[in-house]
């Protein structure tokens, strides 16, 4: 459904040898160096590091549509805001290996490269292996993403629901974060899974864990973004938009009863949005 209003510095860096590692393996990086923005990022998409259970998901989460239309491409500076798995990660990477710069916010840790994530990354260096830094990322701890006006894009896939569970004035942290490292004409671009029209957002971000698209568009204007564009690429008309998130595929966390049912749904209806800084 669409809504109403329009539907410390790096915890680590890549060592010389991992950098080392990646130049060995190959000239200009795991995709091609030359071609379109289209062309590279299909060829990402189709990458033989990612899984079988991360294309799978391709149909819901159309990776090539929705980074065009957020405008990357392949020489910017973008951070990729809590990664988690690294689902996304394995496409930007690689696309942004020859000539971008990809950064990564990651929760600090006393035990650095132990997380699934990072030992994602590590085990793959042709692919990931220039990865420009990682950033202590772990709102509402005080939220820098790097210098002002030092990327060209900001990325959050599927976030922002969290932040606001740590309360409003954290999601609006990370939105004065991403407006402050992005250059002016840069874009922050957000998908989450959409709440119904004009819901309660800490409630729905609570017990559904998704948000309304009027309350997100509304802060990113308050946070003195422009709102360039919303897409309904990873809309699902079938979501009712009152179900919890997790109960719909892949999770299926709801019991075995239901799984026939939530099956068919398919993955959450989601909003794509895309702010530009002034």
């Amino acid at each position: 459904m669409v809504s109403a209003i329009c539907r410390k510095a790096a915890l680590f860096a890549c060592t010389a040898l991992l950098a080392g590692a990646a130049f060995a393996a190959t000239k200009d990086g795991p995709i091609s160096a030359t071609g379109n923005t289209d062309a590279r990022l299909k060829e990402a998409v189709a990458g033989n590091w990612r899984s079988a259970a991360d294309k799978a998901r391709d149909r819901y989460r159309h990776p090539v549509a929705t980074l065009e239309f957020f405008g990357i491409e392949p020489d910017m500076t973008v951070v990729e805001l809590a990664p988690g798995g690294g689902w996304y990660t394995g496409i930007l990477a690689p696309f942004l290996y020859a000539q971008g710069h990809l950064i990564e916010t990651v929760p600090p840790s006393k035990a650095r490269g132990q997380s699934m994530f990072e030992k994602k990354l590590h085990a793959d260096p042709a692919v990931y292996g220039r990865i420009t830094k990682f950033v202590p990322f772990a709102p509402p701890a005080p939220v820098r993403l790097g210098p002002a006006g030092s990327a060209d894009m900001v990325l959050t896939f599927r976030n922002t629901h969290d932040w606001m569970n740590r309360g409003p004035d954290t999601l609006a942290a990370v939105f004065k974060a991403a407006y402050e490292v992005l250059k002016p004409g840069g874009v922050f671009g957000v998908t989450e899974h959409r709440a119904k029209p004009f819901a309660d957002a800490a409630e729905s971000a609570k017990a559904l864990h998704r948000l309304p698209e009027d309350y997100l568009i509304e802060l990113g204007l308050k946070s003195g973004f422009r709102l360039a564009g919303v897409s309904e690429i990873n809309a699902n008309p079938d979501d009712p938009e009152d179900i919890n998130v997790h109960r719909l595929p892949p999770d299926l966390a709801g019991p075995d009863s239901e799984h026939a049912k939530m099956k068919a749904i398919g993955e959450s209806d989601r909003m794509t949005l895309k702010f530009v800084k002034p």
